[in-house]
């Protein structure tokens, strides 16, 4: 009988040394894993990671891959995005399994000469171009009072008699607040040159 429980013995060791060495080490990653973040990992593929780095560009991938390492989910990550606005950037420890994610440089498009791509800068546009008042702006003559006489506007028949009404408005506006700073302007000009004239 003592034959008999020493063979089971030996055979349980030998079965248990053969599967710690024929363990993968996919198995012992994952248990370092585990025990290093303190949560068990889900399965994240780089294509998950990509699919809401594109939707959310300003998120760090690590800080991605860190949230569905814990969730598993996209979707919850970009909810948790969505509602939050932000990630929580992932512990020191997640660095030591997992290694940094290199952002690499976007390659900026070079576009020919005469044509323009988004990123070129475009000359600003001012109030009296964009509402094309450049021929008001030479007969018009507005006194800073002439803002009290705008008042409340007369209510209109028809939508376009309202948009109309309040197009003028703006127009009227517009070209007073240029009359003031302009006056604002020439008044400026006469303190600065009265003092260097009176020495």
């Amino acid at each position: 009988m003592g034959e008999v429980v020493n063979a089971i013995v030996a055979f349980a060791v030998i079965v248990i040394i053969f599967r710690w060495a024929t363990s993968s080490s996919d198995s012992s990653s994952r248990r370092s894993a585990s025990s290093t973040l303190g949560f068990r990992p889900k399965n994240v593929t780089q294509e998950m990671v990509n699919q809401i780095h594109s939707m959310f560009p300003t998120i760090p991938q690590d800080n991605i891959r860190y949230d569905l390492l814990r969730t598993g989910s996209v979707e919850i990550t970009s909810n948790k995005i969505l509602e939050r606005g932000y990630l929580d950037a992932p512990p020191p420890a997640y660095f030591t399994v997992y290694s940094r994610t290199e952002v690499p440089p976007q390659p900026r498009q070079v576009a020919p000469q005469g044509q323009s791509t988004g990123l070129a800068p475009t000359p600003k546009e001012n109030l009296i171009s964009r509402y094309k008042l450049q021929d008001r702006t030479v007969s018009s003559t507005f006194s800073p009072e002439d803002h009290l006489a705008f008042g409340k506007a007369n209510w209109e028949d028809s939508s376009e008699k309202r948009e109309a009404s309040l197009q003028e408005r703006k127009a009227q506006m517009i070209l007073a607040a240029r009359q003031r700073l302009l006056a604002q302007q020439t008044r400026k000009e006469e303190t600065d040159a009265a003092p260097s004239s009176s020495s």
